[in-house]
């Protein structure tokens, strides 16, 4: 499995994002990839509909 293409910028954005270390993230599945960052963003959605019931 090849690593995946992102630039140098966003992989290091994605991997603090996600907690995970750099290395980790670039031979991580494209599916994997995808599934954690549907979760990150469900997490800023349920954040930001908290906050603005506040």
């Amino acid at each position: 499995m090849k690593p995946l293409q992102l630039s140098p910028d966003t992989a290091v954005k994605l991997a603090k994002a996600l907690n995970v270390p750099l290395e980790q993230l670039m031979h991580m599945p494209q599916h994997i990839l995808v599934k954690k960052l549907m979760e990150l963003n469900e997490q800023d959605n349920n954040k930001n509909s908290d906050d603005k019931r506040e």
